[in-house]
């Protein structure tokens, strides 16, 4: 099936396979950091988080966790969290025409920082 939107982008089936993880990654940062959590709800929260990435195109696979040790050693007293970015470990895999890119979004310790980068 050709790319509808092919005409609108100037660049190589490699970049086009980049954006699209790009976008992919910063939607599931910013629809998700900041909702309610709690340990009972992680496993059906990463399971929406893959499954709404997974419906946008060009996406093979997702992968999706939230440190449940963070959400352990953090619950208040109501016994919930809100999502941040340092709980978030998400690999995607994008594949635009015959280009396939693995991307991540990931906290690095060392940058105190979710970071969003290529693998592949």
């Amino acid at each position: 099936m050709k790319d509808p939107a092919s005409e609108y982008f100037s660049c190589t089936d490699r970049e086009r396979a980049i954006f699209e993880a790009g976008i992919k990654l910063g939607t599931i940062y910013h629809q998700y950091v900041g909702v309610p959590i709690n340990l009972s709800n992680l496993t059906s929260l990463q399971n929406a988080m893959k499954e709404s990435v997974m419906v946008q195109p060009f996406v093979q696979d997702a992968e999706v966790s939230i440190d449940r040790e963070i959400v352990k050693k953090r619950q208040g007293v109501y016994k919930y969290i809100t999502l941040s970015g340092e709980m978030l470990d998400v690999t995607i895999k994008v594949k635009y025409n015959d280009e396939k890119i693995t991307a991540k979004l990931e906290y690095i310790k060392e940058m105190d920082y979710p970071l969003m980068h290529l693998e592949e």
